[in-house]
């Protein structure tokens, strides 16, 4: 008797799971989402182009050592005699390097780089870098 409601019960349960199989949902999506999402698409489209962006340029490269305090003493110095070019300090194992501006022609760098020469015992020279531009620059 057992083995006979046993066989029932299990066919009841195996023909509700196959009922399952042909069932459908449909979903109504509220028409004002996609105008929330064209609307958060133009604010990001808009705070993307206010921010930095970068460009192929110019920095000088003012010191490379493995020496840590010697390129953040190089870097000090260099905000204190020119607070208008930005600094930009690395690691490339094993060196620290230091290399500031953002011009975009290799003119506009030499410019900066006597001065900058009598003021570092080391090699100073301009290297080719990836720069910061500001968008009203362009």
């Amino acid at each position: 008797m057992n083995k006979i409601f046993a066989i029932i019960f299990f066919a009841l349960c195996a023909s509700r799971l196959a009922a399952q199989d042909t069932a459908s949902v449909v979903v109504h999506k509220d028409p004002r989402i996609d105008l929330l999402v064209a609307k958060q698409i133009e604010i990001n489209d808009v705070t993307t182009r206010n921010s930095r962006r970068t460009a192929p340029g110019f920095r000088i490269m003012v010191i490379s050592s493995n020496n840590r305090n010697a390129v953040l003493d190089a870097k000090t110095k260099m905000y204190q005699r020119f607070p208008d070019l930005k600094a930009y300090m690395q690691y490339q194992a094993p060196f620290f390097k230091l290399k500031v501006g953002n011009f975009r022609d290799r003119t506009e760098a030499e410019s900066y780089l006597p001065t900058i020469q009598k003021l570092f015992s080391g090699r100073v020279y301009v290297v080719l870098d990836t720069i910061e531009v500001n968008p009203e620059d362009n």
